[in-house]
Parts: C-alpha cells; structure tokens; sequence
C-alpha cells in the first residue's frame, strides 16, 4: 500500500497543478489512496468550496482534510455533513458540522482511518488537542479498527508537531504536519513505526509568502500600503509525503518527500 499525502492546496495555482498532474503521478508512483489538505483552495486562498472538493475527488483524490480555514466559504458549512470525504479537525468545539474521523474503504477491502486534528498554539481556539487524541487512542486501534491510519496535525508550531507524532508512533501509520506551508526536511519512521514529517508543504506558487502575493505580503510586514490578501499565481509545486505502508503491521516501512514542478530545487 503506497499513500500520497499533498500538503495545503493554496488557490487557483495550486488547484491546477492538481488537476493537469494528480492521474499520472498517480499512475507514475503506483499510489493506492490519496489525502489532500484543502482548507486554502479556494480562490481567495482561504477555505474550499463543493466544486473544488468535486474537482479534487474527480482526478483522484480520496479525501480531503482541512484546518482554521474550513468554514471560510460558508457553503462547505452544508455540503460536509452530506459528503464524508470531506473532513474539519476532530478537535473542534461541538456541535460543528461535519466530521474529523471517518473511516474509508481502499483497494482489495483495505480500511484507511484518517484522523484530522488541529494544534492549540497559535492557532483558533478548540478543544485540548492531547486530550482529544488521548480520547481517540483510548477508542480505536490500529489493525482492529482499520487497517492503516492517517493523521493530519494542522497545527502552526514546531514542537507541537514534533510532540503529536510521537505521541502516536506506533498507532498510526503516518503523522504529517499542515498549515505553515513550508516543507520540512525530517522525513522519517519513528521508532515504533510510524511515518513522520513535521509539515508537509503546500501545493501552490513558491515564489511568494507561503503562496501569498509577495509584494503585497511585504508591505504588510513594512506597515505600508497593502491590498486585501490574495494567492500568487505562478506555476505551482506539489508538496507532500509518500508512504509505504506494510499490511501486516499498519506501520510504515518507508516514507519519503515529494515534490512535483514549479520553483522548488529538487522537483522532478
């Protein structure tokens, strides 16, 4: 089993990298599921809307996951609660749409969990995230429950990261951190097993501030004259992680960064 992980869609670059690329390197890589972090796809370069969610499902993404953002157009607010592919962070404070976990059925009757969580520092106010995944942990085993598990910690600081995938090592496949955008370069299977890295990068236009127009995101820094934020639109990199994941455990044997185009060094 070999799952591909794409970091933070960020707008109509990201989206179309996505889209003219996703079904052969899909192909290319032998990829069995894909996970998606879609929170900032949608033109504005914040939140997602049905049609991108449909778009993404219809070049072979499985599901979506998301972070701060994912109410942003406040359509999604319905359209959650009717699709289950598309998920909000587990952590949130209830009653909220949608779900944070769900259960998904791959190739050969192979059951993926995928667990979307939400850091506490810096980030919008939600439940304690440790005790949430504590909670989770108490209820649902690997290899009982599904077969492989899948955790996106959308979460701003390093250290929280850092602290959640070990806190998972050996009952979930991977741990892969969203949300800053920039891919970090510690890819690795801890010591019980599970895949790690501490964010996975964005898919968007790198010659920008985190897939933001870099003029206008300068000039806010500087405190001069900015207007409303809005995505850089260059040609785009996709970032993220691949897997490979072993049956007979639900750990991983092996992950790897990847990256595809656009302004990165090492894209192929």
């Amino acid at each position: 089993m070999r799952i591909l992980f794409l970091g933070d869609v960020v707008g109509i670059s990201g989206c179309s990298k996505i889209y003219n690329n996703l079904k052969s390197e899909i192909k290319k890589k032998n990829i069995n599921f894909v996970l998606v972090n879609g929170e900032n796809s949608a033109e504005p370069g914040v939140g997602i809307t049905k049609e991108i969610c449909n778009d993404f499902f219809n070049c072979g993404v499985n599901v979506i996951t998301t972070g701060n953002h994912v109410w942003d157009q406040k359509e999604i607010m319905s359209y959650i609660d009717e699709e289950n592919r598309l998920l909000r962070p587990h952590n949130l404070f209830e009653p909220s749409p949608g779900k944070g976990f769900e259960i998904y059925e791959a190739s050969k009757n192979i059951k993926i969990g995928v667990l979307n969580l939400m850091g506490n520092v810096f980030m919008k106010k939600c439940e304690d995230v440790f005790e949430t995944s504590k909670k989770f942990l108490n209820n649902h085993k690997l290899k009982k429950d599904y077969d492989f598990l899948v955790v996106d910690f959308h979460g701003e600081i390093t250290s929280e990261k850092n602290a959640i995938g070990h806190y998972f090592d050996g009952k979930a496949t991977l741990v892969v951190g969203t949300h800053t955008h920039i891919p970090t370069n510690d890819a690795r299977v801890l010591k019980k097993g599970t895949a790690y890295q501490t964010d996975a990068g964005m898919c968007g236009d790198y010659n920008s501030v985190i897939g933001m127009n870099k003029e206008n995101s300068i000039n806010r820094f500087l405190k001069e004259k900015s207007v409303k934020h809005f995505p850089a639109k260059g040609d785009a990199t996709l970032s993220g992680v691949i897997v490979d994941c072993d049956i007979e455990t639900g750990l991983a044997v092996n992950i790897e960064s990847y990256i595809f185009g656009g302004e990165l060094k090492n894209s192929h």
